[in-house]
């Protein structure tokens, strides 16, 4: 029995070994889209896929962003500026990468533009602030996989979202967790659907990470305002000493 255990476990490694040796080649001809890239995950996964030689091409909401990062990085990496949750904006920013790629169509597509609102109860949460997070976080995500999907499968490339911890646990920020719940659904039936067409789905799930979206010193700030902000009888269901627990 201990022989056939220590076979397994030989054979495991032996393929985890050989996985991890594997290398894709010719990065400079391979074109990379990712949103969000002002800051956080976006920015540092821009910088280190172009110190890695592939064409970067990367979307922020900012100019500012967009000229830090060029910065930071080489003349290979190129930004757009574009905001997910405008459709004129998509278009445009789809048309600007059929420009760059041509024949050889989009090797990667990651999906990084996210946005989080004040970590309180969901109640206090206005509708405005329910419709943006849906709209950034998720048919945003999905109105931008759409317009550079034929890109994608013209190079059997990759498709990769970034989604929650909260997408698959859902315990705090309901319309942060519904929006992510549905990236991860959205997800899932295209991976089935692209697998025709040779195109791979990836999820990944985040945990907490010290990003700007995260930003500890803003946090206290957004939650008072949410508690500001929300109608006189419902807050005082809650009562002050429930808001101070929160604090």
């Amino acid at each position: 029995m201990w022989l056939y255990l220590a076979v397994l476990m030989g054979l495991y490694y032996l393929r985890r070994w050989y996985r991890e040796r594997q290398v894709v080649s010719h990065l400079r001809d391979k074109y990379v889209f990712i949103t969000g890239c002002d800051s956080g995950f976006g920015n540092l996964l821009a910088r280190q896929l172009d110190t890695r030689g592939l064409r970067v091409l990367a979307a922020c909401l900012t100019e500012e962003g967009a000229e830090q990062l060029r910065r930071r990085t080489s003349d290979r990496l190129e930004t757009v500026i574009l905001d997910v949750t405008k459709t004129d904006d998509i278009a445009a920013a789809a048309q600007w990468v059929k420009e760059r790629v041509g024949d050889r169509g989009l090797w990667g597509l990651v999906n990084n533009a996210g946005t989080f609102h004040a970590v309180c109860c969901t109640e206090w949460l206005t509708m405005e602030a329910y419709m943006n997070t849906i709209k950034v976080n998720l048919l945003g995500l999905i109105e931008v996989t759409l317009n550079m999907l034929p890109l994608v499968k013209k190079a059997q490339g990759r498709i990769v979202n970034i989604s929650s911890i909260l997408g698959r646990v859902a315990f705090i920020g309901g319309v942060y967790c519904s929006s992510k719940y549905g990236v991860e659904a959205f997800s899932d039936v295209l991976r089935r659907e692209l697998q025709h067409f040779g195109v791979k789905v990836s999820i990944i799930e985040p945990g907490y990470f010290r990003t700007g979206m995260t930003d500890q010193k803003r946090t206290p700030e957004k939650v008072k305002q949410a508690w500001e902000d929300i109608p006189a009888h419902i807050r005082e269901t809650y009562g002050q000493k429930y808001f101070d627990a929160c604090e």
